[in-house]
């Protein structure tokens, strides 16, 4: 079967009091459009993943993650659309909640471990699949060397250039992949991480690990609001502001913390006047159904 993968992300520019006092010029790219479900960096991620798996004669994807796992949805979407056969391996106890349905609608089946084991998911992939010779093993959010060449690509799509590009950061393979096209590019653009995890350095070593050269970059450390999947008033309140100026949905895991701290850098007078900065949405909004309650 031929993988059809055309990407469709238009850049909107987002228009606030703020960034006129600062002088400055923000866009976003809409990843969050390529697709309804395999959206944003979920996308791009996959492309190479699955043409690999294509190559190798693969029919049956076998990926991890936690219970609201874009990347689980995703890759479920996915196989339904391109014709493989999927397993999510699950991290925790046996739960059932939106995003879980949406992955066994999509024909995925659930395998639920503990997390201790879910740690070496090598080890876990040949412990219910060394003897499906169809089976093929695609890391947590997508990780690997094939996913940062697929989110390169976005930089081949734009059509301006920019002083600044930031993206949230969990894996580190999105924002390598940007990188490595700034570079191929030979592109003046200061390239800033917002990773969402807290004490979030060790995402530079991630990140560097998928570079096809060293490159200087920024992460900007502090918009993590407690950690992973965690947040506070006052992200729920700039998000509801954001979706209710804008119309586009943002979530708080990725996106949101990351919007946040462009607002946040600019009534801090970190960009130059003039400066242009491009914002990536990272797609993922199904993280919503996770955290109605927050709303």
């Amino acid at each position: 079967m031929q993988l059809n993968l055309e990407i469709f992300s238009p850049v909107h520019q987002i228009k606030n009091q703020l960034f006129d006092e600062q002088g400055i010029k923000v866009f976003l790219k809409r990843d969050d459009l390529i697709h309804p479900i395999i959206s944003g960096n979920k996308w791009r991620k996959l492309k190479y993943i699955l043409k690999q798996a294509q190559i190798e004669n693969k029919t049956h994807l076998v990926t991890f993650g936690g219970a609201y796992s874009n990347h689980l949805l995703a890759t479920a979407a996915a196989a339904a659309k391109f014709g493989f056969k999927a397993t999510g391996i699950v991290r925790g106890e046996e739960v059932n909640n939106d995003t879980l349905f949406l992955c066994r609608l999509h024909g995925m089946n659930l395998l639920f471990t503990d997390r201790e084991s879910y740690r070496d998911k090598p080890t876990l992939f040949n412990k219910y699949f060394c003897n499906d010779n169809n089976a093929f093993f695609i890391d947590e959010g997508g990780s690997s060397a094939e996913g940062a060449k697929g989110c390169s690509e976005l930089i081949d799509e734009l059509t301006d250039t920019y002083d600044h590009i930031f993206c949230a950061c969990g894996t580190g393979t999105t924002a390598a992949g940007i990188i490595n096209g700034i570079q191929q590019h030979k592109l003046n653009t200061q390239f800033n991480a917002v990773p969402v995890f807290k004490n979030g350095d060790f995402i530079r070593e991630e990140i560097d690990k998928f570079l096809t050269t060293s490159v200087d970059y920024q992460l900007h450390t502090d918009y993590h609001f407690g950690g992973y999947g965690k947040t506070d008033e006052r992200l729920i309140k700039f998000i509801k502001q954001f979706v209710a100026d804008t119309g586009i949905l943002i979530e708080p895991v990725y996106t949101g913390k990351m919007l946040y701290a462009i607002y946040d850098l600019a009534a801090k007078n970190y960009f130059k006047p003039d400066s242009k900065v491009l914002a990536i949405h990272s797609g993922g909004i199904w993280g919503l159904l996770g955290m109605k309650d927050k709303f």
